[in-house]
């Protein structure tokens, strides 16, 4: 079960957008369930190899997102938890501003609004001498968090006895327990309501409002970030928001750049170590992550536990997901091609579909450091080449000297 969940007095209405997925949700603990079922949806199709279902488990689905993991399926598990984390923020949001029609609505560009944070690494508990282990799922990992502020003794109705921050190396102190749940998202970077307009995440109503009110005294968000279609009022706070994409880090072991160094570790971790901590219990498989696990398990069931409901069709799956998944494609006919050649715009179904058509009908090839091609999401749906590297200066002046060093 996850951790203590906060009760609030609306119904939530929490809907699917990966795909053409509309299922809606009235609780978290389900609808986390059921978005991580796709990431199974485009494996045991029995149709691709390893490697291509590898590629497909890589790209995130979830509408007007286009996100490419690079990280391995661990970083796109993270990811799309998240998107669930933030759809719960953005009914928040709705729900306040329902109640705030004086605010108006948010001008700033719809196509950003499935626009996450990257999630570089599992989220970690500091608070002193706990032992929890790290969570892949921020809901669980915040509410986790705010157990250690509601287990503090605290004299009844005092609401002004000091209480001490037990997060590591943090010496402040609160008074009451609600300022130290305010005071812990210092920490975890939590936020509490999203503009349902353009997804911007907030640590508090207020910010909210202000955010809406800022947008009526402004002549309009003229500059548009060309990475993530964000919009902004001015010029320098686009520079200050596309530094925030630049990776300032190099692995010393490739050529492959990052933007944070928890980032460049976890690169590191999956790129470059043999260690394989994951281990079957019914035979000597061993693997690096929890999810490749879960995939090889699948190998020792024979028993297919779906049927096809179609009369005339037999096909069986071991997972609701891919059963969900070959009825869009066999029998509705809603699997439609996304990936789409700059080139010579031949569009796929498959993000593998079109690396190989790059590899072999262009001669494109690999970024230098890269593992595999990144795809950038358009106006136009469609998710293509990423043709622009974000680096610094700094490291694109250090990879252009290795290179003509090697080639001296």
């Amino acid at each position: 079960m996850p951790p203590n969940k906060r009760i609030h007095k609306k119904t939530l209405k929490l809907e699917c957008e990966w795909g053409t997925c509309q299922e809606s949700f009235s609780r978290m603990e389900n609808f986390c369930k059921h978005a991580e079922d796709h990431l199974h949806v485009l494996d045991v199709t029995g149709e691709a190899g390893a490697e291509e279902e590898e590629e497909a488990e890589r790209n995130c689905f979830w509408r007007d997102c286009g996100f490419c993991s690079v990280e391995g399926p661990e970083e796109l598990r993270r990811h799309l938890f998240f998107h669930c984390y933030h759809t719960k923020l953005k009914q928040f949001g709705e729900q306040v501003l329902s109640s705030q029609p004086e605010l108006g609505t948010c001008s700033i560009g719809f196509l950003g609004r499935n626009k996450i944070p990257e999630i570089p690494e599992n989220f970690v508990c500091l608070w002193n001498e706990c032992e929890q282990t790290p969570f892949d799922n921020p809901e669980w990992f915040y509410r986790h968090v705010e157990m250690h502020s509601l287990v503090i003794d605290v004299p009844t109705g005092d609401c002004e006895f000091p209480v001490r921050c037990g997060w590591k190396d943090c010496e402040a102190t609160t008074k009451g327990r609600p300022k130290l749940r305010e005071h812990l998202r210092s920490h975890t970077q939590e936020k509490v309501v999203a503009c349902p307009g353009c997804g911007g995440m907030y640590a508090n109503n207020t910010k909210l409002f202000d955010h809406l009110i800022r947008q009526k005294d402004m002549e309009g968000q003229r500059f548009q970030c060309s990475h993530c279609s964000k919009r902004f009022a001015t010029e320098r706070l686009l520079r200050d928001h596309m530094r925030t994409h630049v990776s300032h880090y190099k692995c010393p072991l490739c050529d492959m750049t990052c933007p944070s160094p928890s980032a460049l570790r976890n690169h590191i971790k999956f790129r470059h170590s043999n260690e394989k901590p994951y281990t079957c219990d019914c035979c000597e498989y061993r693997c690096k992550n929890l999810i490749d696990l879960r995939k090889h398990l699948d190998t020792h069931s024979s028993e297919p536990a779906f049927q096809c409901d179609i009369p005339s069709c037999s096909f069986t799956s071991r997972a609701l997901s891919t059963m969900k998944l070959h009825h869009k494609r066999e029998h509705e006919g809603s699997f439609g091609a996304r990936y789409k050649c700059h080139v010579c715009d031949k569009c796929f179904t498959r993000g593998n579909s079109l690396t190989v058509h790059l590899h072999k009908k262009h001669q494109f090839k690999w970024p230098s450091g890269h593992p595999r091609f990144r795809y950038k999401e358009h106006e136009d749906g469609f998710l293509r080449l990423q043709l622009i590297r974000y680096e610094s200066v700094e490291l694109t002046e250090q990879l252009m000297r290795e290179k003509q060093n090697r080639q001296a």
